[in-house]
């Protein structure tokens, strides 16, 4: 298990190289001139091209990569923001804290939600209760984000003044955004859940616990739930990943300081080294989710567990 642990987590590298090479040959790709945009529209062209010079833009294509390779693994820099000229990694680390706040909260209330409704819809099967959860994860999987969450805003905020449409300044701003975005994503997770458990309830191991006089509750949550649960773990992984990727949406909509919000504005003023370090962050961070559900995946399941100690 130690030498699947490990191998999983070098295989981070490789990755990681094929994603900066990716993304750094697509922003040399496009037109822009970084001297321009530090300096202003009223610079003279001698002064952006001494920029351009110092910043070493006009140096050959490899010699650019290899010098960014070379400043990301061995001193975690991924240069200086065109636009405020502080180190990315700095920008990148006081941002990314509002992000993973969001995330985890919609993770939560996603896990909650997806998972008690599809596991309750399965075992009552063609109840009133089973046909509103179907319905409503249909209506949901369809719904914009972004309209449900101007929707919101307009009855919450604005209409009823519950609650602020804006910022962070109390655990209150959060209700708006993890709520939609929660119930968007759930939507998936409830038809899954629903879809293994009624797979699950049916084999022969959880008969023998019904013929053995388990209280219905035990045979689901304790017998049936366990058994089923090792896709559902992968799902919340990859929802947590993809919400961390999509917080754009919401701290746009919302005005939320996070590192979507750091990245959207990057790509707007061009900003290229804080585009690159946001992606290549983004990208770090859901390799390390991917391998971690790995690991939970096998710690869970004694098959998955036996099977990697072989590795």
């Amino acid at each position: 298990m130690l030498r699947y642990t490990i191998k999983r987590f070098l295989f981070i590298i490789p990755m990681l190289l094929i994603v900066i090479l990716l993304v750094f040959s697509l922003i040399n790709l496009v037109p822009g001139n970084p001297g321009r945009t530090i300096l202003g529209l009223s610079a003279t062209e001698e002064q952006v091209e001494k920029i351009n010079e110092e910043i070493g833009y006009n140096r050959p294509f490899f010699t650019k990569l290899f010098d960014y390779l070379r400043g990301v693994f061995t001193r975690f820099d991924f240069g200086k923001s065109y636009i405020s000229g502080t180190p990315v990694i700095d920008t990148i680390l006081a941002n990314f804290r509002y992000t993973l706040r969001l995330t985890i909260l919609c993770t939560l209330v996603t896990t909650f939600l997806g998972v008690t409704f599809g596991v309750i819809a399965a075992v009552k099967q063609y109840s009133a209760f089973d046909n509103i959860v179907r319905t409503a994860a249909i209506v949901l999987a369809s719904v914009p984000s972004f309209w449900l969450s101007m929707i919101g805003m307009l009855v919450f905020a604005l209409y009823l003044g519950l609650l602020p449409s804006s910022g962070v300044e109390s655990w209150k701003s959060y209700i708006l955004p993890v709520g939609i975005n929660s119930l968007l994503s759930s939507s998936g997770l409830m038809r899954m859940t629903r879809n293994i458990m009624l797979e699950t309830i049916r084999q022969d191991y959880v008969r023998t616990a019904r013929a053995k006089g388990c209280t219905e509750r035990s045979v689901n949550w304790k017998h049936a739930f366990p058994n089923a649960s090792l896709p559902i773990i992968a799902s919340i992984g990859l929802i947590f990943g993809s919400m961390l990727g999509g917080t754009v949406i919401l701290e746009s909509v919302f005005s939320m300081p996070g590192l979507g919000t750091v990245a959207m504005s990057a790509v707007n003023t061009k900003d290229m080294p804080l585009v690159m370090g946001c992606t290549i962050f983004f990208a770090v961070i859901f390799s390390i989710i991917v391998v971690l559900i790995d690991l939970i995946s096998a710690w869970v399941d004694p098959r998955v567990r036996a099977k990697f100690a072989k590795s």
